[in-house]
């Protein structure tokens, strides 16, 4: 067990002064149990997710870079929060428990196995609780063995060197950004490679909402498999006459399901930190406009897609394609009734994301030749037939970003995004995929078109 120093005292736990009105109390009060549930979470998943691919992350790493920069008011707050990792006779994670009130049990972040990573209980559960495990498909431990395929090379370009230098640095793509990897593939050869001090190729971070590119793989495989139509109804609604019926799969993947979300992206705090479930704040919001007719980008319909193909998950879970395609650094996390979270809550490595880029180019199809999505799923993924978003430059396809209006930028580009500066960027007229991962802090933004650009007049040069 590892214990912090921090001493705990009434001070530490009193609602700040300026919260005068009951309610400005209870939204205090909630901070701090959210900001002690996203510690909990990041220290269990990056710490276990490290060690479950060989390498290792301290909990001093995790302070200084998923921990500092997040989104406010939780910024403030998770630095003096005291800790304990408390492991199991293997000294393998058990779970991650973070102090939050005097009168309230720790939030506790349990880990439930390699496959599944970590999962953040309840507000008020106490630290014997546990998650249920998470269904493993029979075939990933055989899949495991096999899933070496990819033909990787190293070489390396002085221009390119230049331009991941920069992407390195502080201020050229983005002020204030933080790029902790950056990885390159050319024709399905390692073009180069490239880490912040303290990362290497075995260490996960957390997707975000690359995830959700993630989710939409995961669906095109059960359409291969015929478990699922993206044209059906994803089930939501209580009865047969409920209008939500009328959502299928694709208008969720596209984020156009016409449900309301409380704020823009939806934060779901209450899920990703509180201890929530997919069940409780994902599947019952209210349709506020006609499936199919207006954008919302939001955490709920991927979560919702991903909700339609449950009964999919206890022969074919997210690991058993991870095996497939060599990702073995990658886990999906759950919430802890099981059920997967992949709006958001994956961990995975820049070897791993590149695979998973690879497969698009490879239309679907593995090194060993066995095709694991639909053909035409990369055009469907790609094809903004959706309502598009209102702002911005980038498109939006069922599941992935769309580059095709970035000047400089070849039109077929398509990209999974997550906060704090996760990309993956597959452009297929020049067969290269670009990984940049980051932990750049809220308010700042990576400019990953301009880092497309010199990436791919790199490898021209």
């Amino acid at each position: 067990m590892i214990r912090t120093a921090f001493a705990v005292t009434a001070l530490l736990f009193a609602v700040p002064a300026t919260a005068q009105t009951q309610q400005e109390a209870l939204g205090a009060r909630y901070d701090r149990a959210l900001a002690a549930g996203y510690k909990a979470l990041m220290l269990c998943g990056a710490i276990s997710s490290a060690e479950a691919n060989g390498g290792a992350r301290t909990p001093e790493s995790v302070m200084q870079w998923e921990l500092t920069g997040i989104q406010a008011p939780l910024d403030k707050l998770v630095a003096d929060l005291p800790y304990n990792i408390v492991r199991g006779p293997r000294d393998q994670i058990a779970h991650v428990a973070v102090t939050w009130a005097e009168d309230m049990p720790a939030r506790i972040a349990a880990f439930n196995g390699p496959d599944s990573g970590c999962s953040v209980l309840p507000i008020g559960a106490p630290s014997g609780s546990s998650s249920p495990q998470v269904p493993v498909a029979a075939e990933h431990a055989a899949s495991v063995a096999q899933a070496d395929g990819w033909p990787i090379k190293v070489r390396t370009r002085h221009a390119l060197g230049t331009v991941i230098s920069r992407a390195l640095g502080a201020s050229h793509y983005g002020k204030g950004t933080r790029t902790t990897a950056v990885l390159v593939l050319d024709e399905g050869t390692l073009a180069i490679e490239s880490y912040a001090p303290g990362f290497d190729d075995k260490t996960p971070q957390r997707t975000f909402s690359v995830a959700k590119s993630i989710a939409a793989t995961l669906i095109g495989a059960a359409v291969y498999r015929g478990e699922a139509d993206v044209d059906a109804s994803a089930g939501l609604g209580l009865a047969d006459n409920d209008p939500r019926r009328a959502i299928t799969i694709d208008h969720l993947l596209r984020m156009a399901s016409g449900r309301y979300s409380d704020t823009p992206g939806n934060r779901t705090d209450p899920l990703y930190y509180g201890g929530a479930t997919v069940d409780e704040v994902a599947l019952d919001w209210p349709l506020v406009s006609p499936p199919g007719a207006t954008y919302r980008y939001a955490n709920n319909d991927t979560l919702a897609a991903v909700a339609a193909i449950n009964g999919s998950f206890a022969t074919h879970p997210p690991a058993a394609l991870f095996a497939k395609l060599g990702m073995k650094g990658t886990v999906a996390e759950t919430d802890w009734q099981g059920n997967y979270v992949l709006s958001s809550q994956v961990w995975s490595t820049a070897d791993d994301l590149a695979k998973l880029g690879q497969l698009y180019l490879n239309d679907g199809v593995l090194p060993s030749g066995e095709r694991i999505l639909p053909e035409g799923w990369v055009k469907y993924v790609t094809t903004p037939s959706g309502p598009q978003p209102a702002s911005g430059t980038f498109g939006y396809g069922a599941g992935f970003w769309l580059l095709n209006k970035e000047e400089g930028v070849p039109p077929d580009t398509f990209a999974a995004i997550g906060n704090r500066g996760q990309y993956v960027v597959i452009v297929p007229s020049r067969k290269v995929v670009i990984v940049r991962r980051g932990e750049d802090p809220a308010g700042s933004g990576f400019d990953i078109a301009a880092f497309t650009r010199d990436v791919l007049a790199g490898l021209a040069e």
